[in-house]
């Protein structure tokens, strides 16, 4: 049940648009191309040329697609509302264009959030005003990508947001209407948060409309949760690992996926330092050639 298999820029340290860190858009583009990849993410909106004719022509020239975009924003902050709706806009405005179909929605990290990230009996919580205002505003964005758009939106939980936790991510399941919002599975930031993504998605196969692989070296992990270190600074330490490298079970991820018939996209995630000592080209053909040696890709 070969998969089809991408990648995305957070592979290269591509995190936010305007980091001076960040290696050239061509670069990732050809060095993914190079790997054997046949689509990747579009990255932070603003990384990657937002003129559908620039983006189209060098997407057409490596004979990738793009298979969908992530808005990484606050969703937690009312104060910051404008401009996750701007650049929720611009995101969706580039995934029509090139005919991409997965909206990723990500709350992204908070300060009050980031020292308890992987402890979910100690992080903070949000009382119940807050709450419902965080999950109006997710709730908008989903019907926004769905009805103005077209797009499969996503909700994907990820460390130190207010969405990262499986109980968390169950309870937004449960309020938001499964034609408006779908499940983005990211492996490593299950395990990062404490919860199965084998057991989750067997219990939400039906669900899921797409997958980040992504592994997490155990040693690394335990680490990084006992310091309280932020997730950068967890990624540059190697938090994230070769795929088959780490605690992740990507056979009985395979199996699940099987016997419940997912034949979507799923897109490589290996978070890195962009300055940092990582070979972001060697590492995508090593976890492009473990996900075919399980039969996950062609």
């Amino acid at each position: 049940m070969p998969l089809s298999i991408g990648n995305a820029p957070c592979s290269w340290g591509v995190e936010f648009a305007d980091d001076p860190r960040n290696p050239g858009w061509q670069e990732v583009l050809d060095e993914a191309a190079a790997a054997g990849y046949g689509g990747l993410e579009l990255g932070p909106i603003g990384y990657m040329p937002e003129d559908p004719a620039v983006l189209g022509k060098s997407l057409a020239e490596r004979r990738l697609s793009l298979i969908g975009g992530v808005i990484f924003r606050p969703f937690h902050d009312p104060q910051k509302w404008n401009e996750v709706q701007g650049a929720s806009r611009r995101t969706c405005e580039a995934l029509k264009a090139h005919g991409a179909k997965h909206l990723v929605l990500i709350d992204s990290i908070a300060a009050s959030r980031a020292p308890t990230a992987g402890r979910p009996h100690e992080a903070e919580r949000m009382n119940d005003a807050e709450w419902r205002g965080f999950i109006e505003r997710i709730h908008s964005i989903a019907r926004m990508g769905t009805e103005d758009y077209g797009l499969t939106v996503a909700l994907h939980a990820h460390a130190a947001g207010f969405m990262e936790f499986e109980d968390e991510l169950e309870r937004a399941l449960a309020e938001i209407d499964a034609a408006l919002l779908s499940v983005c599975l990211d492996t490593g930031h299950c395990l990062y948060a404490g919860f199965d993504p084998v057991a989750f998605y067997r219990r939400h196969a039906a669900r899921v409309s797409y997958i980040h692989f992504k592994d997490v070296d155990p040693r690394v992990k335990a680490q990084v949760v006992e310091e309280r270190i932020g997730f950068y600074d967890a990624c540059a330490r190697g938090l994230f690992c070769n795929l088959g490298r780490g605690a992740v079970d990507f056979e009985a991820m395979r199996d699940a996926l099987a016997e419940n018939g997912f034949d979507g996209w799923a897109t490589v995630e290996q978070d890195c330092d962009p300055a940092g000592n990582t070979k972001p080209l060697e590492d995508a053909r090593a976890n492009l050639d473990y996900l075919r040696s399980i039969g996950l890709a062609a």
